[in-house]
């Protein structure tokens, strides 16, 4: 999961937890804050009404010879004010909840009652208001606040992920920088722009370390071509004075069998030098890619050459070259060997009897080349070290130098083509070769 959307996601949380426990408490906050106003009002009314009566007098409301009571309700029942004569000598001014018979129908109210003095009278107002309509008022309440907590939730997450990316967008370009890793010269030391210092840091120490990594293997590219350049002349001289040695009448034969011992393993030391040239110079791409080049015919060519080989160690080459790919800027020689030193290395790790299968085909956006056989296998120790340079040199490699699958491996970086293996130890191996299909 990416670091945007772990960061966004945390911050949901957050804000869940936090609606949760708001949920959990908002009865009690909203009956508060409902009881609150609804007692705010009830005195906002209560002191209208005496204002009310301090303006017009009390004869408007109560009448002595016709009643000694006042009593207002609303149509819905939901609030009243009644004022009527009271014998007490007690100063009333309190709220309680009490129930009221109107029409037959027993209601209940929030009431607040009230006393005060009019020439002597104790008169005794209460302002009511339905519980019901209080309840009602709270489901108000309650759905508003909930409709609010969400769309604060919705929101603040958006903005969050929005602020979050932005915030990270300079990691995200670090990362696409890092992508081309494999070659630190191709790292791009252009400063990510950026306001966030621990960025500018982490681009800092990664741009020095690319610059000196670069430079530890350029010394060793270049300390291995001056030191292969400098074996190629000793080794050119004694193979020259050896072969002229053979030229010789009446030379013993047990000293020519030496001398041709001597020549094939100068030939394996030339071999070895060229190899390690090989791949110098195409780490430091030396090499051109200026061909337009037909996999499926490189194949072709490939199994032509080996063909021989593959006879006569007793082993049947299979080609199923279902598909084919141009690839328009590749070094066709380069290509010719990455493939050659794969199925190479196939015939001679595969017993005679064995089998081994081409194939070539297009998988969705990609195009596979696969190189199967029955051959012994790898073991874990043997996949670790596969494409590195002599640590696959084993008593069965005959005259080989042990460089072959670090080359194929080195071309495959140069041309950006992806290399898989997968092999059972006992059932054979399967190098399997990854083509971008958009070249």
């Amino acid at each position: 999961m990416r670091l945007r959307i772990k960061l966004a996601l945390f911050n949901l949380l957050t804000k869940l937890v936090f609606a949760v426990l708001f949920i959990i408490l908002m009865p009690f906050i909203i009956e508060r804050i409902n009881l609150r106003q609804v007692d705010n009002d009830l005195i906002d009314k209560r002191e209208k009404m005496i204002s009310l009566i301090s303006e017009t007098g009390i004869e408007p409301f109560i009448i002595s010879d016709t009643s000694n009571a006042f009593g207002s309700y609303n149509i819905l029942k939901e609030e009243f004010i009644s004022l009527e004569k009271i014998d007490t000598a007690e100063d009333l001014n309190y709220i309680d909840v009490t129930p009221r018979l109107i029409e037959g129908e027993e209601i209940g109210y929030r009431v607040l009652n009230y006393s005060f003095d009019i020439d002597g009278q104790k008169y005794l107002l209460e302002v009511g208001k339905s519980l019901q309509s209080i309840v009602d008022t709270g489901k108000d309440i309650r759905n508003v606040m909930l409709a609010f907590l969400v769309l604060i939730i919705l929101i603040t997450f958006i903005a969050d992920y929005q602020y979050t990316r932005v915030i990270l967008n300079p990691l995200e370009k670090i990362k696409n920088k890092l992508k081309l890793i494999s070659d630190p010269a191709l790292f791009d030391m252009t400063p990510v722009r950026t306001n966030t210092s621990d960025f500018v840091a982490l681009d800092n120490a990664l741009c020095a370390l690319m610059d000196n990594i670069n430079q530890l293997f350029r010394k060793e590219k270049d300390i291995t071509v001056n030191i292969s350049h400098e074996l190629l002349t000793p080794v050119s001289v004694l193979r020259s004075k050896l072969e002229n040695i053979l030229l010789r009448e009446n030379l013993d034969h047990d000293i020519e069998a030496r001398i041709e011992e001597s020549l094939k393993t100068l030939h394996r030391l030339q071999s070895l030098v060229n190899s390690l040239l090989m791949i110098a110079e195409i780490e430091s791409r030396q090499y051109l890619r200026e061909d337009s080049v037909s996999v499926s015919e490189i194949l072709e060519d490939v199994v032509k050459e080996i063909e021989p080989l593959s006879e006569d160690a007793g082993i049947i080459l299979k080609k199923e070259l279902k598909d084919d790919l141009r690839i328009k800027k590749a070094n066709r020689s380069l290509i010719f060997s990455m493939f050659f030193n794969i199925i190479n290395n196939s015939v001679r790790n595969t017993p005679a009897g064995g089998r081994i299968i081409i194939e070539s085909r297009k998988l969705n956006k990609d195009f596979i080349v696969g190189i199967s056989d029955s051959g012994r296998g790898l073991t874990e120790e043997q996949k670790e070290s596969l494409f590195s340079r002599f640590r696959m040199r084993t008593k069965e490699s005959g005259e080989g130098t042990g460089i072959g699958l670090a080359i194929a491996k080195t071309i495959a970086d140069f041309h950006d083509i992806g290399v898989s293996v997968t092999s059972d130890q006992g059932k054979g191996t399967r190098f399997t070769f990854i083509f971008p299909q958009l070249q």
